[in-house]
């Protein structure tokens, strides 16, 4: 007989960092990449934020694979990537990157202390689910969400006061492929029909990290919903 187990065991996790953790903070950004991305890459994208008073964390997932999936030895120019999940045995994926989440968090405030800062939490790409089923079960206090070209997590039914009073933000390029204009706005009346009021913001460009755009969703930059 053929029976399937799981068992925990110890990961060592890669997280990256812009900023340094002290006394001029203000704001610390949690942001969690795309399908295919790690973290180092991905926080290039986060340069315009360094200016001193944010700390900014990339977790970066735990399954790692090779971007080049054809059956040829893999050297030193081979790409890699990660992902947060697959399909296959999905719920424990989903507990596993939430405890993760959890001690990255911890981690976090260990080094800064979190009555003098504001969170922002922002999930690119497939990091947009993995952040809402974050938020939704964590204990941490989120001040802002930015779910950006992604999806919402379809087991997840949006429901007033759902993030305990974050601010909700929802991106997308006008030309991303992934995240049409019709089926943002068709998630963007499912979340209002929850009782949620994200401010939905667009900009000029496709399935990318916007500088421009970073720089207006600083917490204390609000955008008016539409």
């Amino acid at each position: 007989m053929t029976t399937t187990h799981h068992l925990e065991v110890r990961r060592t996790a890669r997280i990256v960092t812009l900023g340094e953790p002290g006394a001029a903070i203000r704001e610390v950004w949690l942001a969690c990449h795309g399908y295919g991305q790690l973290g180092v890459r991905f926080m290039r994208r986060f340069k315009a934020l360094d200016d001193g008073t944010r700390y900014i964390v990339a977790p970066e997932a735990l399954n790692r694979f090779y971007l080049d999936s054809r059956p040829v030895p893999h050297g030193e120019g081979s790409v890699v990537g990660a992902t947060w999940m697959t399909r296959e045995d999905r719920l424990t994926e989903i507990a596993d990157y939430i405890r993760y989440l959890d001690d990255v968090h911890t981690w976090i405030f260990e080094r800064i202390d979190p009555e003098v800062v504001r969170l922002c939490v922002l999930g690119f790409s497939q990091g947009m689910s993995t952040v809402v089923r974050w938020a939704e079960r964590t204990a941490a206090h989120i001040d802002h969400l930015v779910l950006w070209a992604g999806s919402w997590p379809p087991e997840i039914e949006p429901r007033a006061g759902q993030f305990r009073g974050a601010r909700l933000s929802l991106v997308a390029g006008t030309h991303d492929p992934s995240v049409h204009g019709d089926r943002l706005h068709r998630m963007v009346a499912s979340l209002r029909q929850g009782g949620l009021e994200p401010e939905l913001v667009r900009y000029d460009g496709g399935h990318e990290i916007d500088a421009d755009v970073l720089r207006r969703l600083r917490t204390e930059d609000r955008v008016d919903p539409i």
